[in-house]
């Protein structure tokens, strides 16, 4: 277990998702995570869950943490962060606020702060999560094997140009939502035939999790991988084509430009 503290500024959702993995996984100790947000008794109730430390402002985590997650808002990144200034100096600072780009940072940071901004997804709180990480930053070498060898047990990291952080995002952090449609939808058919819905949601999960880890163990083309289970006149590929004429991978497609055309970049 690493001997870093870590600090958050701003303790919502994406926050305790990625201390929940960070402690699941023993990568970080709950008594060296400290955490502010701007209502100290909803922060005391979310953190006493896990037991790390809550902390009265962001000044107080910065003092004790060694790296500082930004997870506020991006409308309120330049209210809470700008004034801690130098404080900064010598942290490791990680941005998870969507939309916030390394040279939207240098214009509120004052020279000589290290920060990386990333887009993560909520299955990082099981050890399973994906994180796009920005290629234009400002950490060290050791700074940023130390940033790949905190992250790296919770999450799979991707290194994407400026340009591609949007679309990358909308891929990591939007899709679990759809997915987990697709899991309901599938639970649902097979409750209408005749299947209890906690096993339906147990099959379901597991297939997906496991299609996702065949991929990324062999790097198999989804189309082969999809041609591998079609048989002749079979089952799936009658499936298959009901979803090609009920337009599945058109509003898939359409479900990422929605997404994306919402990001403020």
């Amino acid at each position: 277990m690493s001997k870093i503290s870590m600090g958050f500024i701003g303790y919502g959702n994406m926050a305790q998702a990625i201390a929940k993995g960070l402690v699941k996984e023993k990568v970080i100790s709950p008594e060296n995570i400290y955490a502010c947000a701007k209502h100290y008794d909803k922060l005391v109730e979310n953190t006493q869950k896990l037991g790390i430390n809550p902390c009265e402002d962001a000044e107080d985590v910065v003092r004790k943490a060694d790296m500082i997650v930004i997870a506020v808002k991006p409308y309120q990144i330049e209210e809470v962060v700008g004034p801690l200034g130098n404080a900064l100096i010598g942290k490791i600072v990680v941005s998870v606020a969507a939309g916030y780009t390394f040279d939207k940072y240098e214009k509120i940071l004052p020279e000589g702060v290290h920060h990386i901004s990333t887009n993560p997804n909520t299955p990082i709180e099981v050890g399973a999560g994906m994180i796009a990480c920005e290629d234009h930053h400002n950490l060290s070498e050791d700074e940023l094997r130390f940033f790949y060898q905190v992250f790296e047990p919770i999450a799979l990291i991707e290194m994407v140009e400026t340009s591609k952080l949007s679309i990358a995002g909308t891929i990591c952090g939007c899709t679990p939502a759809y997915t987990a449609m697709y899991m309901e939808a599938l639970a649902d058919a097979a409750v209408k035939h005749g299947l209890p819905r906690q096993s339906a949601y147990r099959m379901v999960a597991q297939m997906i999790y496991g299609t996702g880890k065949l991929y990324l163990e062999t790097e198999t083309h989804p189309g082969i991988m999809k041609d591998k289970v079609c048989s002749p006149n079979g089952t799936t590929i009658k499936g298959v084509a009901s979803l090609e004429r009920d337009g599945f991978r058109g509003a898939v497609i359409s479900a990422i430009d929605a997404a994306e055309n919402k990001n403020e970049y």
